[in-house]
C-alpha cells in the first residue's frame, strides 16, 4: 500500500514539474506576443480575473461532487492570505514582467527570471516550514545558473546596459514571486489548492486592473486575433493549469526542488524562439541546455527513499 502511495506521489511530481517546465517555458514567447498586440496591464488583468473565475467554478464543481458546499466558509484571515499572495505573486510579479517585456527581449527576460531559483531556496530557510540548503543543492543551483547563462547570454549582451531599469524591475518581480511562493508554503492553507489558487489569482487580477485603468489600457483595448489567442493560452494553460500544479508543488517539495523551473523555463523559451521565430540555436546553447539538466538532476535527486525528513501533510487537492 505504501509503495502505491509513493508511486502515485512520484507520478504527480513528474506531471506537475512537466506542466510548469513546458507551459511556463512557453509563456515568455506568448506574453511577448500578447503585450505587443494588446494593452499590457489590461492583458494581465483579463488573464488573471478570467482565469481565477474559471478555476474557481471548476474547483467548486469538484467540491460539490465530493459532497462539499458550493461556497467555502472563508474567514478574514483567509482573505488576507489571498490578498497577500495575489499582491506578491500576481500584481507585483506579473505587473513587473508585463512592463519589462515591453522593453526587454524575451531571452534576456528568461535569464533574469532564473534569479527566482535563488530567491526561493534562500527565502525558504525562514518561516514555519524552513528548509535548509545542502551543499549538493548549492552545487546544483550554481550549475543550473551557469547553464542558463550559456544559452541566453549570447542573445542578450547587446541590450543589457540599455535595459538596466527594465532588468531591475524584472528581478524585483522575481523576488516578489519568490516571497509569495514561500508565503503559500508557510501558510499551508486548509482550503483546497484549486480554490485557493483561483481566489489569489482573482485578487491579483483585480489589483492589475488599477494600473490598467490609470494608464488607459482599458480604453485602448482591441480585439486583435493574435493578442486574444495569446490571452486565451495564458489564461487557461498558464494561469489555470500551471498555477494549480505550482501551488501543489509548493507544499509537496523542497524550495530548492521547486526553484528548478527557473533553470528549465529559459531553455524551453530559447527552443521555442528558435522553432517559432527562427532564432539561431548554436552549439554553445545546446551545451548550456545539457548543463541545465545536470543542475536540475543535482537539486532533484531524491534522498532515501524519497526524503529522510519528516513529510508534512499537504492540504486536500
Amino acid at each position: 500500500m505504501r509503495s502505491q502511495v509513493d508511486a502515485s506521489r512520484r507520478t504527480k511530481l513528474v506531471v506537475s514539474f512537466a506542466i510548469i517546465y513546458l507551459i511556463w517555458g512557453s509563456s515568455y514567447l506568448v506574453t511577448k506576443i500578447g503585450v505587443s498586440r494588446l494593452p499590457p496591464f489590461a492583458f494581465g488583468a483579463a488573464r488573471f480575473i478570467i482565469g481565477g473565475l474559471l478555476l474557481f467554478v471548476l474547483a467548486r464543481l469538484l467540491a460539490r461532487r465530493a459532497g462539499q458546499p458550493w461556497l467555502p466558509a472563508l474567514t478574514s484571515a483567509d482573505w488576507k492570505t489571498f490578498a497577500t499572495v495575489g499582491c506578491l505573486a500576481v500584481f507585483l510579479s506579473n505587473g513587473a514582467a508585463l512592463w519589462s517585456l515591453q522593453h526587454l527581449p524575451s531571452n534576456l527576460a528568461a535569464l533574469l527570471n532564473v534569479s527566482s531559483s535563488f530567491w526561493i531556496p534562500l527565502l525558504g530557510i525562514f518561516g514555519a516550514r524552513a528548509q535548509s540548503i545542502s551543499s549538493r543543492v548549492v552545487i546544483g543551483l550554481v550549475t543550473g545558473f551557469a547553464g542558463t547563462s550559456l544559452i541566453v547570454l549570447p542573445g542578450g549582451d547587446d541590450t543589457a546596459v540599455a535595459s538596466i531599469w527594465p532588468a531591475m524591475v524584472m528581478v524585483s518581480g522575481c523576488i516578489c514571486w519568490s516571497a509569495g511562493t514561500i508565503h503559500i508554503r508557510n501558510t499551508n492553507p486548509a482550503l483546497d489548492l484549486m480554490t485557493f489558487t483561483a481566489l489569489q489569482m482573482f485578487c491579483g487580477g483585480l489589483m492589475l486592473l488599477v494600473p490598467a485603468l490609470l494608464q488607459g489600457d482599458v480604453a485602448r483595448w482591441s480585439w486583435d486575433t493574435q493578442g486574444l489567442l495569446a490571452l486565451t493560452y495564458m489564461t487557461i494553460a498558464s494561469s489555470c493549469v500551471a498555477y494549480t500544479a505550482f501551488a501543489w508543488l509548493s507544499v509537496n517539495v523542497t524550495p530548492a526542488q521547486l526553484a528548478t523551473y527557473g533553470f528549465v523555463n529559459p531553455a524551453v523559451a530559447l527552443l521555442l524562439g528558435w522553432w517559432v521565430l527562427d532564432e539561431r540555436l548554436g552549439g554553445l546553447q545546446i551545451f548550456g541546455t545539457a548543463v541545465i539538466l545536470v543542475g536540475t538532476i543535482l537539486v532533484n535527486w531524491p534522498r532515501t527513499p524519497l526524503n529522510n525528513e519528516k513529510r508534512e501533510s499537504p492540504p486536500a487537492a
